[in-house]
């Protein structure tokens, strides 16, 4: 009865806690509270569609890309507007609008894509695809430009009423997150997510990456998730600025050696029952 008891009052702290969160990210930013929000919302919608439709794209149902674009842009939005308020003497307004815009379109696109069964990425079969492919390409690296000016605000400024150790997550996840933003580029100039196939999903489920050829994808999903990763573990777990650092370049080296293992053509995980498939 007792640890009954106790079991409820732990779910109780650990939602008035949620709640909390969340009302506390509105306040921080409305805007990118709501985008974020919506982001997240039309992934549910998404996942729904993936059982309801039999659209393929590469093998796969079609609405799995923008589930999961809508996913880690919603997560992005979320993440940004908790950090930003941080920053003293930052107008978030712009950088809020950059976002909505830039990444609205992309995900609008996929998704119109994807109600086709048509790829979204590495698309030049029309003059119309090719050129919304590359604006498509160019709002990711306008925002990523974006989110790396503001770590260099983060690396800049100081922070007496946060704990050290906090901070240099927040820098480090950045930091990660801009760097393996740019392997999209590497993408676009193979034209393919995979090194011995062209953009193979055979697959881990959801996520898609290959199991019998390299994938970049890896790597890219790896680094851009340090922005949300590392600034956790280190608040809630490590809470110790020399253990952030060296966990935050431990990230940074599997990150890289996941991205190394793909451009030799080798998956995450080796299966010995697979034959290599030879681009």
């Amino acid at each position: 009865m007792c640890q009954s008891l106790h079991l409820v009052q732990n779910n109780k702290v650990v939602v008035t806690g949620i709640l909390n969160f969340v009302k506390e990210l509105k306040i921080r930013n409305e805007s990118l509270f709501y985008f974020g929000l919506f982001c997240l919302s039309l992934s549910i919608l998404f996942i729904v569609l993936t059982k309801l439709t039999t659209t393929q794209v590469h093998g796969i149902n079609a609405w799995f890309k923008p589930f999961k674009f809508a996913v880690s842009i919603g997560l992005f939005a979320l993440t940004m507007a908790w950090y930003c308020h941080y920053l003293s003497n930052f107008n978030p307004t712009p950088f809020n609008w950059t976002v909505i815009f830039l990444f609205g379109f992309e995900l609008i696109y996929i998704t119109f894509q994807a109600s086709k069964g048509q790829l979204s990425h590495f698309n030049f079969d029309t003059p119309s695809s090719a050129i919304l492919y590359s604006l498509m390409g160019l709002a990711a690296v306008l925002v990523t430009l974006y989110t790396a000016y503001i770590g260099f605000l983060f690396f800049t400024q100081s922070f007496p009423n946060l704990p050290s150790h906090y901070i240099w997550a927040i820098r480090m996840g950045i930091l990660i997150f801009v760097v393996f933003s740019f392997e999209g580029a590497l993408m676009s100039s193979k034209l393919s997510h995979s090194i011995g196939a062209i953009n193979d999903n055979s697959n881990w489920w959801v996520i898609g990456w290959s199991k019998t050829v390299g994938d970049l994808r890896v790597s890219h999903f790896i680094g851009m998730h340090a922005l949300q990763l590392l600034p956790f573990l280190s608040f809630y777990i490590f809470k110790n600025t020399k253990a952030t650092i060296i966990i935050s370049l431990l990230y940074a080296v599997l990150a890289t050696t996941t991205l190394v293992q793909a451009l030799k053509g080798k998956p995450i995980f080796q299966n010995t029952k697979t034959t290599k498939i030879e681009e």
